[in-house]
């Protein structure tokens, strides 16, 4: 019980530190060897920023759900940006899965792991969503479908702030 207790607390503890972190600037290169500011990027109110690799297959899975989400919800002030984290022998890939899955948001390569170990996510893929000020108010790793919903339903109850 006691064990229970202190895992649970880990969790909670774990879960408010990342609400209260906020995700720095960071210059990354995009699918057209561009090098772009993440917040140049960001959206006028939210941030969905989804960590994935080439190689993963629930990725490939949440990809076009977030596909969905970034047409019905761009006009709103949300943008949606993908950060891929293939490692060297892999990122030769990246624009074309991009291509195959039909990525309609901007798509960002973190070749040198800064963003991804500032973050340091277990899994991927791993969603996390940000408010204006940059400050993480959602964070998810993995993806199963059906839970595009609890991301939708992340984002309308930060819009509605």
């Amino acid at each position: 019980m006691k064990r229970v207790f202190l895992f649970a607390s880990f969790i909670l503890l774990f879960a408010f530190s990342l609400n209260a972190q906020v995700v720095k600037n960071y210059t990354l290169q995009n699918l057209d060897n561009q090098r772009v500011n993440l917040h140049d990027l960001k959206g006028e109110k939210i941030t969905v920023i989804d960590f994935w690799t080439t190689w993963c297959r629930p990725c490939r899975k949440a990809i076009p759900e977030l596909n969905k989400i970034y047409k019905a919800y761009k006009g709103q002030g949300v943008q949606v940006i993908g950060i891929n984290c293939d490692g060297p022998r892999t990122v030769a890939k990246v624009p074309g899965v991009s291509r195959t899955l039909e990525i309609e948001y901007p798509v960002l390569i973190d070749i040198n792991s800064d963003v991804i170990n500032s973050l340091n996510p277990g899994n991927f893929p791993t969603l996390i969503i940000l408010d204006r000020d940059n400050k993480i108010q959602y964070f998810h790793e993995g993806f199963v479908p059906g839970e595009e919903e609890e991301f939708i339903a992340a984002i309308e109850k930060l819009l509605k702030k």
